[in-house]
């Protein structure tokens, strides 16, 4: 299956972008009520934001062999809100350049890796692991808006088609 690189490109912006105006709204949070425990599937939002940056490292690190530090599923690599927000918007960076890079042949390669949670051994193709690590984001971003709002603040627009980088390039 060929999958043009342009593709992780978008995707790779629109995460840098969503990933900076979910850090922003939680910035509207006080760091208690950040890390209270909200019924998630990881707790918290500050947890939940641990989690996201967690399995973009598992994946880049799968994908670059870059040594990216990992402590394990559901545990938090940072404390400090404002260090987690540093190494998350860094992360998206690294996925900025890492998909500036992609090219066809190596999405249509296959990628061998050991889960980091049940230690098995699996290949799938590298196009469907790069679409996941995406669709992963895209995933918990939505639980991060659901309790944002629940707590009051709103995210705002979270629409692909509507990041301000596109505006304009698209007639209606």
């Amino acid at each position: 299956m060929q999958i043009d690189p342009k593709l992780f490109r978008r995707l790779a912006a629109y995460n840098g972008w969503m990933t900076q105006k979910t850090y922003e709204a939680a910035g509207n949070l006080s760091d208690a009520e950040r890390k209270a425990d909200k019924g998630a599937f990881f707790r918290s939002v500050h947890s939940t934001l641990n989690h996201l940056l967690f399995a973009d490292r598992v994946w880049m690190r799968r994908f670059t062999d870059r040594p990216y530090d990992i402590k394990g599923m559901g545990v938090d690599l940072f404390d400090d809100f404002a260090e987690l927000k540093a190494a998350h918007l860094q992360i998206c960076e690294d996925i900025n350049i890492f998909t500036a890079e992609l090219s066809e042949d190596w999405l249509s390669g296959t990628l061998e890796w050991t889960s980091v949670t049940d230690r098995k051994t699996r290949r799938r193709p590298r196009w469907l692991l790069v679409t996941h690590m995406f669709n992963h984001q895209t995933h918990h971003r939505g639980q991060l808006s659901t309790l944002l709002f629940q707590a009051g603040i709103d995210i705002g627009v979270t629409d692909l088609p509507f990041m301000p980088d596109l505006i304009g390039e698209y007639s209606d």
